[in-house]
């Protein structure tokens, strides 16, 4: 069987090789960036619905919060009238 033999690489050849690892890794780096934008993209949006959603949620609660003051004003108006009844 035959036995391959490793040469050394020339500076040169290293230093390419070394080149060429780097571009990969700054592809890699620049895709997960990329990835991460997008994904705050993403969050942005969820929060901005949930913004809004509390707003409406804002709103429907004053307006029970009116609707209960409403009612108890009315109740203790009708305890006024039964205590002069």
């Amino acid at each position: 069987m035959a036995q391959i033999i490793a040469l050394p690489l020339s500076p040169q050849d290293r230093l390419r090789a070394s080149l060429r690892r780097l571009d990969a890794a700054l592809a890699e780096q620049a895709a997960a960036v990329a990835a991460f934008r997008a994904e705050l993209a993403g969050l942005r949006a969820a929060a901005e619905g949930l913004e809004g959603s509390l707003g409406g949620f804002r709103e429907e609660l004053a307006a029970c919060a009116g609707a209960a003051a409403g009612a108890r004003a009315a109740a203790l108006r009708l305890e006024r009238t039964a205590e002069r009844i």
